[in-house]
């Protein structure tokens, strides 16, 4: 399940949140290759943050399996772009992390084997 959690120092109040997560599921699916049903977005606002004495929103992309060199470039382009257009933030502003993972790494359903 693929899982792209935005965090942000800036409030929220104003912006047009569905329309983020809704065009960030949209994109991550598609360039991962997986369903949309499968997508988790998570858009945080207003938390305290510093990143080398900047404030700078904070992005981390964690996949079973869908993430390479390729799929991370076309990523950074997608989420920098709904960053810019939507939140407002210059690409100088965030950092994005881009994590493969096992699936062993990850349970639902209550299930733990």
């Amino acid at each position: 399940m693929p899982s792209l959690n935005l965090s942000t120092n800036m409030s929220l109040e104003g912006i047009d949140t569905p329309s983020i997560l809704s065009e960030a599921t949209k994109s991550v699916a598609k360039i991962i290759g997986k369903s949309e049903a499968y997508v988790m977005i998570i858009l945080k606002g207003s938390v305290p943050m510093d990143f080398a004495g900047k404030k700078k929103p904070y992005g981390e992309l964690v996949s079973i399996r869908g993430l390479n060199p390729d799929a991370n470039m076309k990523l950074s382009v997608v989420i920098t772009t709904i960053l810019e257009t939507k939140l407002f933030v210059p690409k100088s502003r965030f950092f994005l992390k881009f994590e493969d993972t096992k699936g062993s790494n990850f349970r639902s359903n209550g299930s733990t084997s």
